[in-house]
This record gives structure tokens, C-alpha cells and sequence, in this order.
């Protein structure tokens, strides 16, 4: 009978595939992963407006006879003076704050109540990039507003 023979070259090939691998897992979850998920740099006085823009949802807005809804319905900010919006619902019946088009802002994500605003309560948007938004309520499509974002002038 003859014994089988062991290499040596097997257990080391195993050993280095396994360090391989903490390696890559290492590199993934200390240098790649943060880095991908880290939010842009952006000035402190974009991320803390000197006032914030109240948006209100009147009484009456789930009538498609209202002729305001969303109040004011164009609205022009500055970043760094205003940019921080806050929709109110002012009205009996739930809203919500839904893009025309899926619109994401490079900080603070995507824009949109993430479900319904209920009766007294809000939704709060922080913009921080010029940019054109137009947006309706899902329910009632016939309340719509717009948001223009600009860079401050000074």
C-alpha cells in the first residue's frame, strides 16, 4: 500500500485566498464603501439658510375649484438666504409634495414627501444646488407649484 502524498502548496494556496479576501473585504468596507456614500461638500451658510420659505396647503385645496392651493405657487430662492422649504398643510384633507419628474438633489436626495402630509403637519426639503423644480399633489394633480433655485447674488 502507499501512502498519498500531501502537499504543502495546498494549504498555503488556501491560506493566501483567504488573505485575499480580508483584504478585499478591508479595502471595501474602510475605503470604497464611505467614499461612495459620502455627501458632496457643501458651504455651511447653503446648509444653514439665514430663513426658511413656508409653503402652505389652504383650506380648500382638495377642490379642483380652488384657485390656490399651494401658497405661494412660484416661489424663488437664493441659496444660502431662503433655500430651506417647509410645506404646511393648512387644509382638512391629506397632500402630498410629488416632483412632475424624479428630481434628486445632490445632498439631501430625493425631493418628495416620502407618503402623505396629514392635517398640521409639515414636510421639510433643504435645497443646495440651483435648480428648477416643479411638483404637484398626487391625489389632486390640479394643485401644482414651482421652485426655482438660484445662487446668491452677493
Amino acid at each position: 500500500m502507499s501512502a498519498p502524498t500531501s502537499s504543502h502548496a495546498y494549504g498555503i494556496g488556501v491560506i493566501a485566498v483567504i488573505v485575499a479576501l480580508s483584504a478585499s473585504v478591508v479595502f471595501y468596507t474602510s475605503f470604497y464603501l464611505p467614499e461612495s456614500l459620502a455627501k458632496p461638500s457643501v458651504d455651511e451658510h447653503v446648509l444653514h439658510p439665514v430663513k426658511e420659505t413656508i409653503i402652505d396647503m389652504i383650506p380648500g385645496s382638495a377642490s379642483p375649484e380652488q384657485q390656490d392651493n399651494f401658497v405661494p405657487k412660484l416661489v424663488n430662492l437664493q441659496l444660502g438666504i431662503d433655500n430651506q422649504v417647509i410645506w404646511t398643510n393648512s387644509d382638512d384633507t391629506p397632500h402630498t409634495v410629488t416632483p412632475d419628474h424624479r428630481h434628486m438633489d445632490s445632498y439631501s436626495g430625493d425631493f418628495g414627501s416620502p407618503g402623505v402630509v396629514k392635517a398640521g403637519e409639515n414636510y421639510e426639503f433643504l435645497f443646495t444646488e440651483p435648480q428648477e423644480v416643479h411638483y404637484h399633489c398626487s391625489p389632486h394633480p390640479w394643485m401644482t407649484g414651482t421652485i426655482i433655485v438660484t445662487k446668491a447674488r452677493f
